[in-house]
């Protein structure tokens, strides 16, 4: 399994740098096309290459822009994926989120309000890794309360690409 990354959210940082219009089309170039030679993402916006290659390196330190090769569970053997609601308790609340992000079968793991305190995405192999799971590793975090678990039947729509406009 791949290290675990946690995603930097602007509240995660002091630096409150605006993000320029050169910035937001060099990430909607990226958005499209991770792999896109910095010499083309130039060409198409009227600047030198070395110009962009200096806001990309600022907006991956600053935390603005991973870039990542994203995989198909489905197609790597990962048969079962879900999201799971769970109720903490409310002091652990941040111990139990941090302790299920560390989990290799979590890819996802956000803090919410309404129904439950946080929502979960598992990726595992069939149902029998996802119960294994669920019974024997999250249920059995100290502050958990009660889980509700949500299968995937099919992914209609997922994006990695939104507006940077």
């Amino acid at each position: 399994m791949a290290t675990v990354q946690r995603t930097k959210r602007p509240t995660d940082s002091n630096d409150r740098t605006p993000v320029t219009a050169l910035d937001r089309s060099i990430l909607d170039q990226l958005q499209r096309d991770g792999r896109r030679p910095y010499t083309q993402i130039a060409a198409d916006l009227g600047v030198s290459e070395s110009t962009v290659r200096q806001h990309t390196e600022r907006l991956i330190e600053r935390g603005v822009l991973q870039i990542v090769g994203v995989t198909d569970p489905l197609r790597l053997g990962y048969d079962q994926m879900a999201m799971v609601g769970v109720r903490c308790e409310s002091e652990r609340l941040l111990g139990v989120a941090d302790e299920i992000a560390q989990l290799p079968e979590v890819t996802y793991v956000v803090v919410t309000a309404g129904a439950y305190d946080l929502l979960v995405e598992t990726v595992c192999r069939d149902n029998a890794e996802l119960l294994f799971f669920l019974a024997d590793k999250l249920r059995r975090i100290q502050g958990v309360v009660s889980t509700e678990t949500f299968v995937y039947l099919r992914i209609t729509k997922q994006t990695f690409h939104w507006s940077t406009r």
